[in-house]
């Protein structure tokens, strides 16, 4: 039997427990409150993001959530009948939704002076990847796309229109409970005689008159001809951590060819995502009556004699598509290959016209029409999903579908003859048309000063590494001189302002040419040569190892010492006594 004050410590130790269970319990309910008033008090984007549903829900009226949508595309100068067809385009983007945000990737000014024009929904980019000639990397432009915080991400060519079912077909796809690619072909039409209002909302004929979406769709699908397979694709996906393929996808040049074809068929290859086209139940279109394509999205036989010089942007990314991937071995026929994405009697539908059609998910009450999700070998080519067969009713109406489905991909027959005609090429030597004094004249500007760098195939990765540097230090009037073939041609697929020296030496490698021999002496003439050289041109240069690492940008500095002077810095370091010495000088030289 326990003593009274063994029974009175007991209940005090109880009461102090108690009390303190009830101080966790209201200190935990202090911090929900907070944590409840502070998540009120956020700005409105981040009270939208967390009240985003994962997946969105659309049942044809407008009135559901409406998934982010970012469309990305790379313009030419806003100059001309290509500036009036881009800007079309753009506009015809934004009048899709208030949601919809634009972003561009460019260098040249009309790009962001077009954008100012538009307000805070059109962005540009340019910090991308682009030649010393302006183009862009298409593996910049996608890797940027795959970043946004948007729910999808559209990449598309920056003069096809696009008209408010595509929006439809994106609050569908966004349902899908598996991961997808987009895939779409824009048509042409001859003659377009409408415009958008001032608003950017309305559409009108050249009477002024409003004309209702429904009618310039049907204007759009008698106008249509079916354009040239590899010309321009429009592609969308759902975001996320997913990729679009396996592997890595080689640094293309934007708008010179098969591109988009060697990321359709890596997607397909790769079978992570659900690849479908959706080129019948989207309207997008390209208008000819306001003129001839721009010139980086032709073909190079369409270019005629305008081609000229630029034919080695083509065989590059001809040679890369040879020597990555499987477009080369085992090209897809996208007409034939891909599930179709069509609407039939106002509603979707996937179907393989090679097989058999069935029926997608209408919604969360319709069970013979659910998505029945698969794994493994079991999902094959054609995506991650299994659906269920079509039910009987309405039969004859989704065969009139599929039929005209049938006569569509007839008429725009991707086959691997398509790709035929493009020629693959694999060769160690492009026809890269620039020499030095091209060069000096296409990158220097106006205050005639140039930064050279000399490299061997040794130094590629160094080389890679300061070319990336100078690009962050927002230098781009820099050459690089090439000592062997095979870093030659590796600048060039890199888009890099790049020369042979006919003079340099021979059988250079980074065992033979260490600090003081033979070899280390005649790449150090060929420097000390090349700068006379282009001292003798009339331009101020920079001669830098690319080994050495830029801080910051030193030409403004350099050229407050005036004409004709000679400056020279050591990489050699000291704690006490001057640095620099006689040896490892970088010089400038005016």
């Amino acid at each position: 039997m326990r003593s009274a004050s063994s029974l009175f410590a007991s209940l005090g130790y109880y009461k102090a427990s108690q009390v303190g269970l009830w101080s966790v319990w209201l200190s935990g309910f202090l911090l929900i409150s907070l944590s409840l008033y502070a998540s009120q008090r956020l700005p409105s984007p981040f009270r939208d993001h967390n009240k985003r549903p994962k997946v969105a829900t659309y049942n044809g009226s407008g009135d559901s959530a409406f998934p982010s949508v970012t469309i990305f595309s790379a313009p030419s100068p806003f100059v001309g009948s290509v500036g009036a067809r881009q800007a079309l385009a753009v506009r015809s983007w934004l009048a899709l939704s208030p949601d919809v945000v634009v972003v561009l990737f460019g260098q040249h000014p009309s790009i962001l002076s077009f954008a100012t024009t538009l307000a805070s929904r059109v962005l540009v980019e340019s910090t991308i990847d682009f030649t010393f000639l302006g183009t862009p990397f298409y593996h910049s432009m996608v890797a940027r796309s795959r970043a946004s915080s948007s729910d999808i991400a559209v990449l598309i060519d920056p003069e096809t229109i696009l008209l408010p079912d595509f929006i439809s077909a994106l609050h569908y796809t966004h349902k899908l409970h598996h991961d997808w690619l987009l895939v779409a072909r824009p048509r042409n039409v001859s003659h377009f005689p409408f415009h958008l209002d001032d608003t950017g909302k309305h559409w009108l004929q050249e009477d002024g008159k409003q004309i209702k979406i429904g009618k310039l769709r049907e204007f759009v699908i008698q106008k249509q001809r079916w354009s040239y397979c590899g010309s321009r694709v429009l592609l969308a996906w759902n975001t996320g951590e997913l990729p679009l393929h396996a592997g890595v996808l080689p640094p293309f040049l934007y708008g010179k060819g098969l591109h988009d074809q060697w990321v359709i068929n890596e997607a397909l290859s790769s079978e992570i995502r659900l690849v479908f086209d959706a080129s019948e139940s989207i309207s997008s279109f390209y208008p000819e009556s306001m003129g001839l394509w721009s010139d980086q999205f032709s073909r190079p036989s369409e270019l005629g004699a305008d081609f000229g010089e630029r034919i080695w942007e083509f065989d590059g990314n001809s040679h890369l598509a040879t020597l990555y991937g499987t477009l080369y071995l085992r090209p897809t026929n996208i007409s034939n290959n891909l599930v179709k994405l069509v609407k039939c009697g106002g509603k979707y539908l996937f179907i393989n016209v090679a097989e058999i059609a069935y029926n997608t998910f209408q919604g969360p009450d319709v069970h013979n029409g659910r998505l029945l999700p698969s794994s493994g070998k079991e999902q094959g080519r054609y995506g991650l999903l299994r659906m269920r067969s079509i039910v009987q009713s309405g039969r004859e109406k989704l065969m009139a579908c599929i039929k005209d489905s049938s006569s569509v991909n007839r008429k725009l027959d991707c086959s691997s003859m398509e790709l035929s005609t493009v020629a693959f090429k694999f060769s160690r030597q492009l026809p890269f048309p620039f020499s030095l004094e091209s060069l000096l004249h296409t990158v220097v500007g106006d205050d005639r000063s140039i930064v050279l760098a000399v490299a061997g195939n040794s130094y590629r990765d160094m080389l890679m590494s300061w070319v990336c540097r100078l690009r962050r230090l927002s230098i781009s009037n820099f050459i690089v001189c090439a000592l062997d073939p095979e870093i030659y041609h590796f600048a060039i697929l890199q888009g890099l302002p790049v020369f042979k020296d006919p003079l340099a030496p021979s059988n250079i490698s980074f065992n033979d040419c260490h600090f003081g021999t033979k070899c280390f002496q005649r790449v150090t003439k060929v420097k000390s040569r090349l700068v006379l050289q282009i001292l003798k041109l009339g331009y101020d240069v920079l001669l830098s190892d690319v080994d050495v690492y830029w801080f910051n940008n030193p030409m403004p500095f350099l050229r407050s010492f005036g004409p004709a002077v000679l400056v020279a810095q050591s990489d050699e370091y000291k704690v006490k006594g001057p640095i620099n010495m006689m040896n490892d000088l970088d010089p400038f030289q005016r």
